[in-house]
Parts: C-alpha cells; structure tokens; sequence
C-alpha cells in the first residue's frame, strides 16, 4: 500500500469513529507539520501550540476533505490558514500596543476606558471579564477592538442599525468599568485589613 493510500485508509476509519487511527494520521504527519510550522513561528511554545490546534481543525475539516486529493497537502493547507490566522491575531495585537503607546505619546493624558480595554485585551482577567457578558455584548466588543471594525462596519457584520452597535458598546463598557471598580474597592479593603492585621 502507497503512503498516500494509508493516509486515505486512516481518514476513512477515522471518520467511522476509530480514534486510533487518527491518532497514526497524526503521529505519520506531525514531524512535517511542526517544522513547517516552527519555521513560521519562532517561538516553540506556541509553535507546539499551535500545532495542536491545526490537528484540533483538521479533524473537524475531515469530514469535508475529499478523498481524490492527497492528503499530505491538504493538511498543508489547514496548516497554512491557522498560521495565518495566528499571525493576523499577533499583528492585530501589536498594531494595538502601538496605538497606545502613540496615543500617550501624542496626549500625554491617561487612557478612557476603551483604550485601556484594547490594550489589555490580551490579559486574561480582562478576557475573562469580556467573555462574562452577554453574548451581543461580546460581539460587539470584539470586533470593535480586538479585531479594530469601526462601529459602521460592526453594524454591517451584525446587520444591526448603528445606534444599537453604540449602545452595546457603552453598555459593555459601563459593565467592564462597574467590575473594574468592585475589583479595585475589594482590593483596597483586602490591603485595609492587611495594614491592621
């Protein structure tokens, strides 16, 4: 049997729902795929990341893999679209820094709320607090800044008037500050009892 008949062979059994099989799909394909993928990304951690994720997609996409075309290249590709992807992710997230960075240069005044959201999108208290509101608020506080649509155009994705986008946004924000300040009001009283104690 060719390689690339074995690789089809364990794609077939795979989608009867033998995991082993996927398991042998991925221990024959995942040298190229990390190197590949290492090559791209400099750092090895996220590099071993996110090859976990490209195999996590891959399965997902197997059902839609035509089995006419070689698999080796077709995993290339799924390779190649979350490489993509993460790296958009990571400009996204340094076009932000920048931003800010510009933006206290330029003004020399502290940040409102929103810039301070952008730039801390990234740390995962935040995220979390951003992934507790409701879903149409996470909507909006996504594109908006993490993926930096201007309201018109976030009202054109959700296909929703723009008023309602604005209104999300400051209720969003008028959440994430209302928890921004229990937190600081619970961390001044913990530091409080501290100081007596």
């Amino acid at each position: 049997m060719s390689e690339e008949n074995e690789y089809i062979t364990l794609v077939k059994l795979t989608l009867a729902g033998d995991h082993e099989a996927y398991g042998t799909l991925y221990e024959k394909t995942v040298t190229d795929v990390y190197r590949t993928v290492r090559f791209l990304v400099r750092d090895a951690e996220e590099a071993e990341d996110l090859v976990q994720e490209i195999y996590i997609q891959a399965y997902q996409s197997l059902e839609r893999y035509d089995t006419e075309r070689a698999f080796r290249p077709w995993l290339m590709g799924v390779s190649m679209r979350q490489v993509k992807s993460y790296r958009r992710k990571k400009l996204i997230q340094f076009r932000f820094k920048q931003r800010i960075e510009l933006i206290n240069t330029n003004t020399g005044m502290e940040n409102d709320f929103s810039l301070h959201l952008v730039e801390k999108l990234a740390n995962r208290p935040l995220l979390e607090q951003v992934q507790r509101l409701s879903y149409k608020l996470q909507q909006v506080v996504t594109l908006h800044y993490l993926n930096e649509y201007t309201q018109e155009e976030v009202a054109d994705i959700l296909e929703i008037p723009l008023g309602t986008v604005k209104s999300r946004i400051h209720a969003a924000l008028a959440k994430l500050r209302q928890k921004q300040r229990m937190h600081s009001e619970i961390a001044r009283k913990v530091d409080n009892v501290n100081e007596i104690g």
